[in-house]
């Protein structure tokens, strides 16, 4: 068996033995992005913006807004939000995105890994 270089400990693989604690870590974050369709051009889309952060689930964090134009004067709000990568993460953002009063329909248009 070879010996690591540096303050690495050597691992011997036929028995899987660790000489150390192993620390627990995660194994990434996700970026989703959504588009936030409002009830109506009235909505004021940076207070919906203000209260979509609100909303978020613990973990998630909105990292970019954008407003974009859909047709006849309706804006759509682009949001992403990074979140630790987790069973059923995108899910939970998505219900939470939905609940906010103002909010006609949240799409996801892009996911990947971080």
């Amino acid at each position: 068996m070879q010996e690591l270089q540096g303050p690495e400990r050597a691992l011997q693989v036929p028995g899987v033995r660790l000489r150390r604690a192993v620390r627990c870590f995660f194994v990434g974050e996700v970026a989703l992005q959504y588009r936030i369709l409002p009830e109506g051009t009235e909505v004021d889309l940076e207070k919906l913006e203000r209260d979509l952060k609100k909303a978020l689930p613990e973990g998630a964090m909105m990292r970019a807004a954008e407003k974009r134009a859909v047709a006849f004067g309706l804006n759509a709000l682009h949001v992403l939000v990074v979140m630790d990568d987790k069973k059923g993460g995108a899910e939970q953002v998505e219900a939470a995105l939905s609940g906010v009063g103002g909010v006609q329909s949240v799409e996801i248009v892009e996911m990947g890994l971080l």
